[in-house]
This record gives C-alpha cells, structure tokens and sequence, in this order.
C-alpha cells in the first residue's frame, strides 16, 4: 500500500484530534468572543482597519480603530493589501475566520515542531490522540492564548517560517514562505540571517539553504516594492515615517513588551545608557544564538536552529509583546525531542508550565505591594519574567540541548510504549 493512500485510509483517525482540539478551544474562543465587543480582537480590528482604508482611499498610516482603543496600523503596506478581505467581510464574520485560521496555524505548527515525537508512535492509534492532546496543552500557553485573545497574526507567521525550514519536500520553492512572512512584519527576518548563516556565503554550505535564501530575499524584496507601485503615498509614509515611530506600538516600556530593550525601559536609565546597553546586550545574544542555530542545522537538528531563530525575532526586536513568544511551541516541541530521554521531556514540561502562568503580571502585582526592597527588586525580576526566560531557553538549546541528544539517540532511559 502506498504512503499517499495509507494516509487517505488512516484519515478518520484524525477526527479524534479534532474533537480533542475542539473540546479545549471552545472555552478559550468562547470567552474572548464574548468579550465587550470594544475589548474584542483589537489587533484583528487593526488589520481590519488597515483593509478598510485602502478599499475607502484613505491613508492607512493615519487611520485608527473606533474609541476607547484608538489604535494605528502599524505593519508594513503590502500587509494592508492582504487584509481587503478582511475589509470586505463583516465584522462577527472576520472573527470567526481569523480565530479558526488561529486554531489551523497552530494545529500546523504543534504537528510539524513536534514531528520526532509522533513519529515514534508511527501508526499506532495513540497517534491521533497525543497529537490532539499536544495542540490542546499548546492552545493555554500564555502567549498562544493572546493570540485567540487579541486576534495576533503571529501564529501564521510562526507555521511559514517552521514550514519553510522543516518540511522535506516542499511544493513551493524553499525561502519563499520566510520571504512572504517577512513582507508582512518585519521581524520574521531574523530567518534571513538563519538561511544566511547556515548555508551562504560558506564553500561547505547547503545548496538548497543557498538557493532557500536567495528565494526568501527575492520574495520579500518583491513584496517590499509592489505597494510603492500599487499604493505609493501609503509605502512612503511607512518606511519613511511610521516604521521610525516605535511609539506607535504602544508604551514600549510597559510588562507586555519582554524583549531585551522592554526589560531595559523599565529599569529608567538615562536614554543613551539603555540605548548602549541595549546594542551591546543584543550584540552578543544575536552572535550566541544564530552561532548556535548553525551548529544545530550541521548537527542535523534543524527544529533546535528553528526555535534558536525565532526566540532572537522576541529578543532582538526593539518591541515584543508576550504574543510574539508563539514560537515557545517550537522550543518546547525541540526540547522534548522524540520523548525518549525524561529530563528532555521534564523540562519541555517545565517550560510549557512556566509560560502557561501569568508570571510578568504578578510582578505587577508585587510592584503594587510597595514593600521596601522586595517590590521594587523582586517585582522588577518577576515583571520581566517571560524576557528572562526566554534568555534561559537560548542557553538550554544551545548548550545544555546538546549534552543530552546522545541519550534521545540512544534511548536511554526510555520511556517504554506499548508494543
């Protein structure tokens, strides 16, 4: 029998994934879809606006959403060409579309992240199951919960980038996917630098990486220049004046932003101190990350170079919100590995906890105490919890994850599975 039509065969299987990842979205997706319909997928109500504009020949870059949220469009103009559908669409109806597009994007991306795993249960009826079951555990991590909370396009960007990178055999040119996310936010580019790194200009370098990274540097190229040719007044106001606005994200020193010049803001230093720390900070993790995504790639575990990646796109950028750590679903899915070493899967188990809690809001709350010393140190630390912790999973891929891969190849210990 072949493989497709094993697949065909093996499908209804999947039905109980489905169920499973049904019965754990509907309270989450039930709550925030009742929420005050001006508290309700603000973001989504964002790039709704943005699509608005264009079809009403109004400057996207000036337009806001309606009171109390006031909020601008922010994102580069070819992603205010995507969202016209958006547009067009009624509101309840965008919704719907973009909160089971959200589900979709990460039922995508806990099946490719976790791919060791469900293939060492290959064709056994638990399969379905542990998937389901991955995608639900997955669906209550805190950021991936502001997704549904929010309406974030992050998730769809995190399963282009992981697919691009990951899959065997794509029908599409490899680098085209990282090409496109990048067109539609900017900080996707960080996976640039990995097709760069790990394949171009070295002699010993992967072909195919070469020909990913010429693919993605032309795809984004073409997606940057095409609205200067559709919607000229909207990219010059972009490039040239909203990008250059940081502020226009919002407070960039408020508990939501957990990049390393988020958690350098609220120490209020002088400016040019935070600015020169900042550069040197991002500096040296950017060298010890994307080093260390490399030597993943040659190692021949991409899913470790992948979620290397993708925690530089938090901490690199100037702002990052606790929604931009989606791609904590490929670091826990690479450190869990195929589930054979325990002290892997304990501490994929141990990060999944640790982001699944609102920690930096309890910083916030112990702040709020104004007991000497403890409020203002402990509360700090705690406030920029998700930042750290994200510091702390670049060191456990890059060199504690590779101390323990002889015991996932060798399967010892094992956790034993039915035959």
């Amino acid at each position: 029998m072949t493989a497709v039509a094993r697949s065909v065969r093996g499908w209804p299987r999947y039905l109980v994934s489905l169920l499973i990842i049904a019965v754990a979205a509907t309270p989450l997706i039930a709550y925030w879809l009742s929420n005050p319909a001006d508290q309700r997928l603000v973001d989504l109500d964002v790039y709704r606006t943005g699509g608005s504009a264009l079809l009403l020949g109004l400057p996207v870059y000036d337009v806001i959403t309606p009171a109390p949220q006031l909020l601008p469009f922010t994102y580069p103009p070819f992603s205010a060409m995507l969202a016209v559908p958006l547009g067009e669409m009624s509101w309840p109806a965008a919704q719907w579309v973009w909160t089971i597009g959200i589900v979709v994007a990460l039922a995508v991306t806990v099946g490719y992240s976790f791919r060791p795993l469900l293939e060492r249960f290959s064709g056994r009826l638990a399969v379905p199951v542990l998937f389901g079951l991955l995608a639900a555990a997955c669906m209550y991590l805190m950021p991936i919960r502001d997704q549904v909370r929010f309406g974030q396009v992050d998730l769809f960007l995190v399963a282009l980038c992981l697919l691009d990178c990951v899959v065997r055999k794509p029908w599409w040119p490899r680098g085209m996917l990282i090409g496109l996310a990048t067109a539609v936010k900017l900080t996707p580019g960080v996976f640039l630098i990995y097709l760069a790194v790990t394949g171009f200009p070295r002699r010993d370098g992967d072909p195919e990486h070469r020909r990913a990274l010429y693919m993605a540097v032309f795809t984004a190229g073409l997606l940057t220049i095409l609205p200067f040719l559709a919607i000229f007044d909207d990219a010059k106001d972009f490039w040239f004046s909203a990008l250059l606005d940081s502020e226009r994200l919002g407070a960039n020193a408020a508990t939501t932003n957990q990049s390393l010049r988020g958690m350098l803001l609220r120490l209020y230093l002088p400016g040019w101190l935070t600015a020169a720390i900042w550069l040197a900070a991002a500096a040296a993790i950017g060298w010890y990350g994307f080093r260390h995504a490399r030597r993943a790639f040659r190692d021949g575990d991409p899913m470790r170079g992948v979620a290397l990646t993708g925690l530089m796109a938090v901490l690199l950028s100037p702002v990052a919100w606790i929604h931009h750590l989606a791609w904590v679903v490929i670091v826990i899915a690479a450190l869990a590995g195929s589930g054979r070493d325990r002290t892997r899967l304990l501490v994929a188990a141990g990060a999944w906890l640790y982001f699944v809690l609102p920690i930096p809001w309890w910083g916030v709350s112990i702040k709020a105490l104004e007991i000497p010393v403890v409020s203002p140190v402990i509360g700090k630390i705690v406030q920029d919890a998700f930042g750290l912790g994200a510091i702390g999973l670049v060191w456990l891929l890059a060199s504690w994850l590779p101390r323990r891969r002889n015991a996932d190849r060798v399967g010892s210990p094992v956790l034993r599975t039915a035959p």
